[in-house]
C-alpha cells in the first residue's frame, strides 16, 4: 500500500469520526475539493467546513466502502453514504432544507491526489437526484 491509500485511509477514518481536526490535517493548506453541486471548495479550512456542515445535517453518516484502488499518487474509493437526515442540509445557494428525518444510502466515488503526503486534488461524486429522491425532496412522477 502506498501514500496515496494511506492518507485517504486517515482521511475515511476522520470522517466516520467525525474528527474535523484530523480531516483537515489530511489536505494541504491550498487543497481543492471539488464537490456535485458546490463546485471547487478551496483550502483546508474550508474543506473541513463543508464536511462538518453535512455531519451536522447527518450526525450518524457513515462511510461504507466496496473497493479502494491507487495508481501512482493517486487513491480512488468507491462506495455508499448512508446517514440520516436529522439537521438542516446546506444548500449550494446558501439555503437550507429542513431535516426530512429519512435514512440515505448514496453511491459514492471520491479521488484523491496526493503529494508530500497530504491531499492536494480531492473529486467527491455521488448522484444529486438520487440523494434528493431519497429524502423524498423530488416530486412524485404524474399519474397517467
Amino acid at each position: 500500500m502506498g501514500q496515496a491509500r494511506d492518507v485517504m485511509d486517515r482521511l475515511m477514518a476522520a470522517m466516520d469520526a467525525k474528527d474535523r481536526e484530523t480531516l483537515a490535517a489530511c489536505f494541504a493548506v491550498d487543497a481543492v475539493l471539488r464537490t456535485p453541486g458546490q463546485g471547487d471548495i478551496r483550502g483546508r479550512d474550508t474543506i473541513a467546513d463543508y464536511f462538518f456542515h453535512f455531519w451536522e445535517a447527518m450526525p450518524d453518516v457513515r462511510y461504507e466502502r466496496t473497493a479502494t484502488h491507487e495508481a501512482g499518487d493517486v487513491a480512488v474509493v468507491e462506495g455508499f453514504v448512508l446517514g440520516t437526515n436529522t439537521g438542516q442540509l446546506g444548500l449550494p445557494n446558501g439555503g437550507t432544507l429542513p431535516p426530512t428525518g429519512r435514512q440515505v444510502r448514496v453511491r459514492s466515488c471520491d479521488v484523491a491526489a496526493v503529494e508530500a503526503g497530504v491531499i492536494i486534488s480531492h473529486h467527491a461524486y455521488f448522484d444529486q437526484m438520487e440523494l434528493l429522491g431519497q429524502l423524498g425532496l423530488l416530486p412524485e412522477p404524474a399519474q397517467g
